[in-house]
């Protein structure tokens, strides 16, 4: 009967200790993180505004983005995975697993239908979720859906490999219109206060893009152009301020939202993402492994990171 007893206690235990294996590291709720998700050896490694490291998230799968999706859970996801994966930030746990199939692109949390909008280059479609990752609609676009934005109930979508911008309704995923883009375009921001919508991109072949275009988001038009090589692809704003970062030139532009430049800074190897993280702008080099904390137009901190920093994930307590 004892042995009995001893057996069962040490299977207990074993499920307890496999249970724990399958958690991350903790991130406190009310601890506001920059945290850059690494693609070459895939990670995630969380940072306070000191730069300081607070977690690292090492993933046994080739994840090639991720999402925050509310204020205490992520979604990783990845190009060659059939499924996403939702963990709680405040346990490290896993919550739920999302078919999505191979082929996704990108995802993105609009929080006021509080729905995670999911994009596939093999199906070329967009399919919506809850928050707790139920299916709810799928609507299908053109080659290559990538780079969205919400703004004003509408979801704006890039088919990269396309000359295709789609507009749809987040609340009925109805598609509203399309828009004439360049082809290899990437990197979508709305200035506050204007009816413009700022395209970036990669350009085509041997001829790299060298513009953040602007169109109207009423009609589509497009208005002007603002010269930013080479290839700028990244974008982040915070109050007046748009920073632009332009990976073949190894750029970081700061501009108006009128698309005067204010200032730039050479940084980084392959800066890929740009983030406002309190009063700091943080970029992440590519091919440097690192991330760089810049205040007063200059590098205050040059952080080495996983390797092949591609986005920058911000929560701010």
């Amino acid at each position: 009967m004892k042995r009995a007893h001893f057996m069962l206690f040490s299977l207990f235990i074993l499920l307890l200790t496999g249970c724990s294996d399958d958690r991350f590291d903790r991130i406190d709720p009310h601890q506001s993180f920059v945290a850059s998700v690494n693609t070459l050896e895939p990670s995630i490694t969380f940072f306070d505004q000191s730069a300081n490291e607070i977690a690292l998230w090492p993933l046994e799968k080739a994840y090639t983005g991720a999402v925050l999706v509310g204020n205490d859970a992520i979604l990783l996801y990845g190009h060659q995975l059939a499924e996403a994966s939702l963990y709680e930030l405040s346990t490290g746990k896993h919550m739920q697993t999302i078919n999505t199939g191979l082929g996704v692109t990108n995802a993105y949390f609009d929080e006021q239908t509080e729905k995670i909008f999911i994009t596939n280059s093999k199906t070329n479609e967009l399919t919506s979720y809850t928050m707790k990752g139920k299916l709810q609609h799928t609507v299908k676009l053109h080659n290559y859906p990538m780079s969205m934005l919400v703004s004003d109930g509408k979801l704006y979508v890039i088919n990269y490999k396309d000359t295709i911008l789609s507009v749809i309704s987040t609340e009925t995923m109805a598609l509203l219109d399309e828009w004439d883009i360049p082809t290899s375009s990437h990197g979508l921001v709305i200035p506050n206060g204007r009816d413009e919508l700022w395209v970036g991109g990669h350009g085509e072949g041997s001829s790299p893009n060298q513009t953040v275009d602007i169109y109207a988001r009423s009609t589509g038009e497009k208005l002007k152009e603002i010269p930013m090589p080479l290839m700028p692809v990244g974008f982040s704003q915070k109050n007046n301020e748009i920073a632009v970062v332009s990976h073949g030139g190894n750029i970081l532009y700061v501009v108006n939202e009128d698309g005067t430049i204010k200032w730039q800074l050479e940084i980084g190897a392959n800066p890929f993402a740009v983030a406002h993280f309190k009063d700091t702008l943080v970029v992440a080099g590519y091919d440097d492994h690192a991330i760089y904390f810049i205040n007063n137009k200059s590098i205050e901190k040059k952080v080495q990171t996983g390797k092949g920093p591609f986005h920058l994930l911000v929560r701010e307590g």
